[in-house]
């Protein structure tokens, strides 16, 4: 359910009244929204992967793909090790990528119906939200543009003079400028329009709306790549800590983002901190290579073109200590993101545990398999200790079934840095 029901009274301003942000009601009206399943969906343009038939596996053919349990539940990974703030001392000039927002004119805005009030001063702080709208599986651009609308139009009713939020990032990745006026300011890191998406804080927060509901769904992965990358730029462009990302319901009294995303706040800051990170080394590791070890119940397939390389492995679950593992010689004590490459398939396992030693601990990460594959998927940040050791193992003790699947993992030291002065333009130290 939404947070808020539909006021029939018109405001001639948005901004502050005690009616909150969304009142998205509306669009359950619209859209028949009800509650969606957890899923991460494959990143836009990923190969398709069709469902292989049961039986003997020839070599190189697809594995049999098990139906997949329906009362398996999401999994999150857990927070990362890593610190949110950037530590001092680290490399100069290291640019953060900027991403891609399509403006208000390229996804079809309606004009402002009123004045939108500016302020000179910058922001302090970036809030998270959900839309609250249907968990939709069309991932296009197409479908990211018009939810951009749909939002436009849910506030006009309201009586507001146009998009509440600042930005938008739809369940294919896409991000859509909200507010008129919003990409402009971001893109010079001085000043910010007025929002109207929570009250108190439309002023001082940049507001960016997650299309989907999180209550008990895990966001697909490319919205949560893209939010990383998004936030990592607000906070470059702005001089905001990743320290300083919070939820909706920080600041008001709302379950936005839901319980699932809001619970996901502490991993984002940390990633946000990786993305705001130059990095001087890394290596990748493939099933193929020598670093990779696994007994003989796991097996190879290459039927997937969402594959890293030539190949995959597979196997069946089962409450053995039989894993499948990645090794690795870490060059010295330091912050290392941790990265997993698979074949999402509809029917592989929903919950393979990936286990990461760090040299003073470990940590159990479980990922589902059955979408979301063909990209680096980050099993977060952590604080490692130099030395050649294991440290990624993919386990086959897990729940059902459909197959778990090791192929690629890929680790990166990251070389924080600070801002030395206030200014987005200034160099890191």
């Amino acid at each position: 359910m939404h947070e808020h029901v539909p006021s029939s009274t018109a405001h001639s301003h948005d901004d502050h009244s005690s009616l909150g942000r969304r009142d998205l009601l509306r669009s359950a009206v619209v859209l028949g929204i009800g509650t969606a399943g957890a899923t991460i969906a494959a990143p836009a343009g990923a190969a398709p992967a069709a469902a292989a038939s049961a039986g003997a596996t020839p070599a190189g053919a697809a594995p049999p793909v098990p139906a997949r349990a329906a009362d398996q539940p999401p999994s999150l990974a857990p927070d990362p090790e890593a610190p949110a703030d950037a530590p001092p001392g680290a490399l100069a000039g290291v640019e953060v990528a900027v991403p891609t927002i399509a403006s208000c004119p390229t996804w079809g805005a309606a004009a402002a119906r009123g004045t939108i009030d500016t302020v000179s001063t910058n922001p302090n702080k970036i809030l998270i939200h959900h839309t609250a709208s249907a968990n939709v599986t069309d991932y296009s651009q197409a479908a990211g543009y018009q939810i951009a609308r749909d939002i436009q139009q849910w506030h006009f009713a309201n009586g507001w003079v146009d998009t509440g939020q600042h930005l938008t990032v739809s369940r294919g990745g896409y991000v859509m400028e909200g507010r008129h006026g919003s990409l402009s300011r971001l893109q010079s890191g001085s000043g910010t329009v007025v929002g109207a998406h929570a009250p108190g804080q439309n002023s001082q927060a940049i507001g960016i709306e997650n299309q989907g509901t999180y209550t008990s769904a895990t966001p697909p992965a490319q919205l949560w790549s893209r939010l990383v990358e998004l936030c990592a730029y607000i906070c470059d462009q702005y001089g905001i800590a990743p320290t300083q990302i919070y939820g909706h319901r920080d600041y008001t009294a709302t379950a936005c983002p839901g319980d699932v995303l809001y619970s996901m706040l502490p991993q984002l800051r940390s990633e946000v901190a990786a993305a705001l990170a130059g990095s001087s080394w890394s290596v990748i590791v493939d099933n193929t290579s020598a670093g990779f070890a696994a007994g003989g119940s796991w097996l190879t397939s290459s039927f997937s073109a969402e594959r890293y390389g030539a190949s995959y492995r597979y196997a069946t679950p089962a409450e053995v200590s039989d894993l499948a593992t990645f090794s690795v010689t870490i060059p010295s004590n330091g912050s290392y993101r941790v990265e997993a490459w698979f074949p999402g398939i509809d029917g592989y396992n929903t919950s393979t545990p990936f286990i990461v030693y760090t040299g003073t601990g470990s940590s159990t990460i479980r990922v589902d398999q059955s979408t979301g594959g063909g990209a680096w998927l980050s099993l977060g940040t952590y604080a490692m200790t130099a030395g050649t050791r294991t440290v990624v193992a993919v386990s086959r003790w897990t729940q059902g079934t459909a197959y778990v699947i090791a192929d690629a993992i890929r680790i990166t030291r990251l070389c924080f840095r600070v801002r030395r002065t206030g200014h987005p333009s200034d160099l890191y130290v």
